[in-house]
């Protein structure tokens, strides 16, 4: 079991490759003291898998890793956000067979102190969750959202 075990990719039944050879998973953020309900989107760096599109902080599972715990991590090593800033409500898998990502949403009070922290991250948004949908979105939470959109307002209530 390697600390970092996970980075590579992994062609999956759907014909297409992904990243993680355990899987991944990503952080989706739920800002509760506004208002309105906002998620944390990060833009990906140009020289990222789908670099210029909006997504979570997510990345690669190690072997020793579950979803959430690598979920956590990622989002801190992205966007310093630290776990005890979020309190996880729900986690959905997009699985592929060999393959699979996993989203956890957490809700947080004020911006957890997400800022950019590492070269990973070209830029963040705080975005209302009815116009996530109008970003350029990396093609994998696209196809997630309309799933992830309910699951999201569900856990607010």
């Amino acid at each position: 079991m390697g600390l970092r075990d996970g980075d590579g990719w992994v062609r999956c039944d759907c014909g297409g490759h992904h990243w993680g050879l355990y899987g991944a998973a990503g952080l989706l953020l739920v800002r509760r003291d506004m208002p309105e309900p906002h998620v944390l989107l990060q833009l990906r760096a140009e020289w990222t898998h789908g670099g210029g599109t909006w997504a979570l902080p997510g990345g690669a599972l190690d072997s020793h890793e579950d979803s959430i715990a690598a979920a956590k991590r990622e989002a801190f090593e992205e966007v310093g956000i630290h776990e005890h800033h979020l309190t996880v409500v729900h986690t959905y898998s997009d699985d592929h067979g060999p393959w699979r990502y996993d989203t956890v949403i957490a809700h947080c009070h004020g911006d957890a102190n997400a800022g950019i922290a590492n070269a990973e991250s070209a830029d963040l948004h705080w975005v209302h969750i009815d116009s996530v949908h109008t970003y350029e979105l990396h093609p994998g939470f696209a196809s997630a959202w309309p799933n992830l959109h309910p699951l999201v307002v569900a856990s607010l209530e």
